[in-house]
């Protein structure tokens, strides 16, 4: 019997859960590991985050779930992994957790492995920028807690403006490295929405602020989409809607502290301004969860698994390169590691070979770019492609890999709501293909232009709503779950 670990249960780990335990059956053992009892559908924390949703609505608890699948969970934090096995304790390989489970807190444990698939996600890195985030003088939607919290302070914005305050919003980035630029987009303009329908606009200052060369980055470089028989840069798509909405915007900062009211920045041409606000959801840097690792001795291998920034490295091509240089082949197809055949790492876990979007430096030093995004449709994807990987491995003994997910061979599908309801909802929809551009097979736009389109209506918010109830449904494992894409 084989037994494959996987830490975290978030869209990349619950998916590769899911499609283990469907094709491995109950002849072997599938282990989940998370610190949290939730699961979570992160994209529409947005509309919690505007009181659109209620927590229950974007979570279910995990448990059920794989006690139905028969699933062993853990609800604990991966601390440790040892890939040689523990030096005193464990001859096979082996990862070390710590519970998290009430009643079981600080417990710990070491569980063996066969194979190891890494989906922690993120470090949601509010440190990194001093005063960012809950504790300190800024909202976040990140986690569905963060969203109910900024919806909170969002309620008593608006009754100020209902006394006739004026109130100002900042929303947008919180580092000079953060990436998921999307999402605070997407809350920018649901709050304008919220700010319109009861007739508040004169009441509301609204800014973006974001560590991107120019609108609609989103850390993938921008790209030029096709719309209405044109093809137009996704700089012009993000302006236009953001007129739409009366929101200004400020580029290419890097915020650097936030005091109450006051977030302070540097500007790419190496200035230091500040904005005042009365309401701030700025998105924090992303770093690994930060786990060790150990060798068969007891030597820190860390360094060997790990990048920099706690992603774990994988199939991908990590020399040094100048911008200019890299190649979309660059990026990995598999995810497994490359000194640990048995180890993958899926979704945001996995350590990106390079930037998408060109980084720039302040005169000062201040890299001032978006980090790469690997979230949403790319996560489910990895995850799935690992999980028949390691089945195939498993049930066939298959040397080579069937199934391959390059983020340069890979498209993905974003749609960006605007406002909530079936008759005055709006979304603005985009897809890209691929994700990461091939200026090599498209020299021309850098992705192919019939796969890569923008548009902006009532029906892209239907789509997005739909979206929602049938991820749930997929993610709690209900009828024919896997025939729902990812």
């Amino acid at each position: 019997m084989a037994r494959v670990v996987v830490l975290g249960a978030g869209i990349s780990g619950h998916t590769a859960a899911a499609f283990l335990k469907k094709k491995l059956g109950r002849k072997h053992e599938v282990v989940v590991v998370s610190p949290a009892e939730y699961y979570q559908w992160i994209p529409s924390n947005i509309w919690v985050g505007v009181g659109k949703m209620s927590i229950d609505q974007v979570r279910f608890k995990l448990r059920p779930v794989y006690d139905r699948w028969k699933i062993d969970f853990r609800q604990a934090r991966a601390t440790t992994i040892f890939p040689e096995g523990h030096h005193q304790n464990c001859e096979s390989p082996c990862v070390a957790i710590e519970y998290t489970e009430k009643g079981r807190q600080g417990e710990t444990e070491l569980i063996a492995y066969d194979f190891l698939v890494n989906a922690t996600g993120p470090k949601l890195n509010f440190a990194a920028t001093e005063g960012l985030g809950p504790g300190g003088h800024s909202l976040s939607v990140c986690s569905y807690d963060h969203a109910a919290h900024a919806w909170e302070a969002l309620q008593t914005c608006i009754g100020r403006m209902e006394k006739g305050e004026i109130q100002r919003f900042l929303i947008g980035t919180g580092h000079a490295t953060a990436t998921c630029q999307g999402a605070a987009f997407e809350y920018a303009l649901n709050v304008a929405h919220q700010i319109r329908i009861r007739g508040l606009q004169d009441k509301a200052e609204i800014t973006w602020i974001s560590n991107e060369y120019e609108l609609g980055d989103f850390g993938m470089g921008g790209a030029f989409i096709k719309r209405g028989g044109y093809v137009i840069p996704t700089k012009v798509f993000s302006e236009s809607i953001f007129a739409e909405y009366g929101i200004k915007w400020i580029k290419r900062a890097a915020v650097n502290r936030v005091e109450k009211g006051l977030a302070h920045y540097e500007t790419l041409d190496g200035e230091q301004k500040s904005i005042a606000f009365d309401f701030a959801m700025l998105i924090p840097p992303f770093s690994g969860a930060g786990m060790k690792a150990f060798d068969k001795n007891g030597n820190d291998i860390t360094a060997k698994l790990f990048a920099a920034n706690g992603f774990m490295k994988v199939d991908a091509d990590y020399s040094p390169k100048d911008f200019e240089d890299w190649s979309a082949d660059d990026w990995p197809s598999t995810y497994q590691n490359p000194d640990y055949s048995n180890i993958f790492a899926a979704g945001i876990a996995f350590a990106p070979p390079h930037a998408i979007s060109k980084p720039l430096k302040s005169p000062n030093g201040t890299l001032i770019a978006p980090a790469p995004p690997r979230t949403g449709m790319p996560s489910g994807v990895i995850g799935k492609i690992i999980a028949l990987n390691i089945a195939n491995l498993i049930l066939k003994n298959r040397k080579e890999f069937k199934h391959h997910a390059s983020m340069g061979k890979m498209g993905a599908a974003c749609i960006i709501s605007a406002g909530y309801g079936m008759l005055k909802g709006n979304a603005a929809t985009m897809t890209v293909f691929p994700i990461v551009p091939d200026w090599k097979k498209y020299p021309q736009w850098g992705r192919d232009i019939r796969y890569t389109v923008g548009e902006a209506g009532l029906a892209g918010h239907w789509i997005k709503l739909f979206l929602h109830y049938m991820f749930i449904h997929k993610a709690k494992g209900y009828p024919f779950w896997w025939l729902i894409p990812e």
